[in-house]
């Protein structure tokens, strides 16, 4: 349905546009709930997934399977999925 991005503006916005989404629902959290333990816990949270997307794309494409090319998570899980499946 939808193609790829191919502005360098609307991708650099899209970027942007996350990094605040992201940065003002983490203030928004810390916000409602001022402890270091929210503060600790949110913070490994985006490392750990931060962790597995990298982890879902370079190292899987780089170390395990370097003729698969990986274009999202859904094609990440599809990857897994049939891989068990043999």
């Amino acid at each position: 349905m939808f193609g790829d991005l191919k502005s360098t503006r609307v991708i650099l916005a899209k970027g942007f546009l996350f990094l605040i989404a992201g940065l003002m629902a983490a203030g928004i959290l810390i916000f409602e709930h001022p402890e270091l333990k929210t503060l600790l816990l949110l913070s490994t949270c985006v490392w750990c997934f931060c962790r597995f997307y990298y982890f879902s794309f370079y190292v899987i494409q780089h170390y395990i399977d370097p003729n698969y090319r990986f274009s999202g998570l859904g094609a990440f899980a599809r990857y897994l999925w049939s891989r068990s499946r043999n």
